[in-house]
């Protein structure tokens, strides 16, 4: 027997494997997607009974396959067949395409997908969330909470832009040189963003999940293979691999979630730390400094904090205050305000957040973060509403258990 929820996390971690081997072999993006989803109904009702095969995704595709050969064969039976003379001078079309799906070929078509995807007849919101949607499976609701906005307009996105995609024919090879460094910018956000959708998980998904972390890491070292001397490249892989570092350490035995503060940081990666320090170090020395050099800098003062005691505040406050200057977002100002309460007390910290409430009043981190702030100044009443809200938005169970967690400790009588 295998459990429905690891069966679930590993579908979703065999996604982007997947769905990128079944495009590159039908050159049609529903027909691609309508593929998988049958190979996963397929696994849903073997796997529970049968047991998970040793390579879910090499699996997916070969049933992802074969179902969307019967798929074109029952449609081209509709259809009125070619010239007699043309049929005779076909040969085995299919035998190419099957000899294609070998290992050694598709193990690169997530990058390969991920820069069709950023195709410039694309905005480049509709390209990320698109490739959000096919290559990582994410729903429609996660993407739209990634970009703080809502379902209906996301989904609107999507649509159009797998639309386009069809519209204007576009090939699903990989782009020339040229294409690959116009496209640059948008393919990074999706690799981080595939790296988030891994490192977010927690409870019974996380190891499951853990892949997507993995994965990304590994098209973040193939970015590097094109673009060796590309800081932001390069700060992106040294962010991944600072954060994932810290993996074992992130979630206790029942896979919830210890926040940073609280983490066995015997537990970190030093090999993982070592080899992002150096990748930052030579991000830096180009001097074009960009976001993910920053992200990656705050990243990197955690990582060098023997104890949480010892973390540089002032130093992480500076760098959200320069990643505000350069990539203005609600989401940053938030995580500055974090280590703003830090250094000057939780009051500073909510000025600071007092302008974002419309922005951010769907997102779970920043009530959070708000009934924290409250709690710390004694405002229980305040408090316990902030955190009512924002248990209504969490996204995971391990999330709505440690809001609980801060409901039920302001619950106890003093």
């Amino acid at each position: 027997m295998t459990d429905l929820a690891w069966i679930d996390a590993a579908l979703a971690s065999a996604r982007p494997r997947a769905v990128a081997a079944l495009l590159r072999y039908f050159r049609d993006m529903d027909l691609a997607e309508e593929a998988y989803q049958e190979a996963c109904l397929r696994a849903l009702a073997r796997w529970p009974e049968q047991g998970a095969p040793r390579d879910p995704a090499a699996w997916l595709i070969l049933v992802g396959r074969n179902s969307g050969i019967d798929a074109v064969r029952k449609a081209a039976r509709t259809e009125a067949l070619p010239p007699e003379d043309q049929l005779s001078d076909l040969d085995d079309a299919e035998a190419g395409l099957a000899d294609r799906l070998d290992e050694g070929q598709y193990r690169d078509d997530i990058l390969r997908l991920l820069f069709v995807c950023c195709h410039p007849d694309l905005p480049a919101t509709g390209a990320i969330a698109l490739a959000l949607r096919i290559v990582s499976g994410l729903t429609v609701a996660q993407i739209a909470r990634a970009f703080l906005v809502g379902e209906k307009a996301m989904e609107q996105r999507i649509t159009r832009a797998k639309a386009r995609i069809a519209d204007s024919g576009v090939a699903f090879e990989t782009p020339g040189p040229i294409e690959r460094a116009e496209r640059l910018g948008a393919v990074a956000a999706m690799v981080y963003l595939i790296f988030n959708e891994g490192y977010s998980a927690s409870g019974a998904e996380a190891g499951a999940r853990e892949p997507l972390c993995r994965e990304a890491i590994r098209l973040g070292r193939l970015l590097l293979r094109l673009f060796p001397s590309e800081p932001e490249i390069l700060a992106l892989t040294a962010l991944m691999l600072l954060q994932h570092a810290r993996s074992a350490a992130r979630l206790d035995g029942e896979g919830q979630v210890v926040l940073l503060e609280d983490q066995d940081r015997g537990r970190w990666d030093g090999a993982m730390i070592a080899e992002g320090l150096a990748l930052l170090d030579k991000a830096m020395r180009h001097r074009r400094p960009g976001p993910y050099q920053v992200q990656a800098a705050i990243a990197a003062l955690h990582a060098r904090a023997k104890t949480a005691a010892d973390t540089d505040w002032a130093g992480i406050e500076r760098l959200y205050a320069t990643l505000e200057r350069m990539q203005p977002s609600p989401v940053v100002t938030l995580n500055r305000a974090v280590a703003l309460g830090r250094l000057s007390g939780p009051e500073a910290a909510l000025d600071l957040i007092a302008p974002l409430g419309e922005r951010l009043d769907g997102y779970f981190y920043y009530h959070g973060a708000r009934g924290a702030f409250l709690d710390q100044l004694g405002r229980a009443e305040e408090a316990r509403a902030a955190f009512g809200r924002a248990i209504g938005l969490a996204g995971s169970a391990a999330e709505a258990a440690y809001i609980r967690q801060q409901l039920d400790r302001l619950s106890q009588p003093k």
